[in-house]
């Protein structure tokens, strides 16, 4: 009887054990785990955080004076870019819908109405269909002739200042690269002053080479992305009132018929 309780107690005396050591083990993976998942978060916060610091870190070892020229070429580049796109944005036309209204016009009220629909609808297209009614007197011919000298006028007043962005874009990375030569000849009169070869000497130099260069291309990217967007506004634009032009002849036309 003694043996059979004394089994029982070593029995209950392992399991209780058993449990707490296990309740112990749970509690330190659970820890372990949070610890884990709290560093990766400080780690990931810390990049997110050190993001623009390390970039402007980058830019500073780039040297200010290359570097802040490059910026200069991107603040100006982007000023123009946008300028450029709220420009051609107003002055996109639905071209259908104005010409419907020229021709209700021309039917009802004849070309001063027609004229005077075209005075109301901003846009190029609107103002190349009033020059073209503005001479109908004339004939057809000095209309025509109008509508055409009129488009040239209206497509260089969409291109104006495109020719800048172009101008940054090629001067950008220009700029980088000439930074990247500077970096390395300052590189090699460290290295012909030292009279050795040595990492340490040279690694500043090449540095302040790569940095210039990335940037000046960075900055290309951004400006061509820009670019091709605002060519393709102009082209589709330039259409618009290609086919409008024709459109408005015919129109005058079969008015004068």
């Amino acid at each position: 009887m003694k043996r059979l309780f004394s089994i029982l107690a070593i029995t209950l005396m392992v399991a209780f054990g058993t449990v707490n050591a296990t309740t112990t083990s749970a509690a330190a993976v659970a820890t372990t785990v949070v610890s884990s998942i709290q560093d990766d978060a400080a780690a990931t916060a810390t990049e997110d955080l050190g993001f623009h610091q390390e970039l402007k870190k980058r830019f500073i070892e780039g040297g200010a004076g290359f570097m802040g020229i490059v910026l200069l070429c991107l603040i100006l580049g982007l000023a123009i870019a946008i300028e450029r796109i709220i420009f051609l944005n107003l002055s996109s036309t639905n071209t259908k819908k104005l010409t419907q209204k020229v021709e209700d016009a021309l039917q009802s009220g004849g070309v001063e109405a027609a004229k005077e629909v075209c005075r109301n609808t901003k846009g190029p297209v609107a103002s190349i269909f009033y020059q073209g009614l503005d001479r109908t007197d004339e004939g057809l011919e000095a209309a025509e002739k109008a509508v055409v000298a009129y488009g040239g006028v209206q497509m260089g007043q969409l291109e104006k200042n495109v020719s800048w962005i172009s101008l940054f874009i090629a001067l950008a990375p220009m700029l980088g690269f000439m930074g990247t030569v500077i970096g390395m000849i300052a590189a090699f009169d460290k290295i012909e002053a030292a009279g050795d070869m040595q990492p340490s000497l040279v690694a500043g130099g090449i540095k302040v080479a790569l940095l210039t260069t990335v940037f000046g291309l960075i900055v290309a990217i951004i400006l061509q992305i820009f670019y091709n967007y605002i060519i393709a506004k102009i082209d589709s634009i330039v259409n618009d009132m290609e086919d409008a032009s024709i459109t408005l002849m015919d129109l005058l036309i079969r008015h004068k018929k």
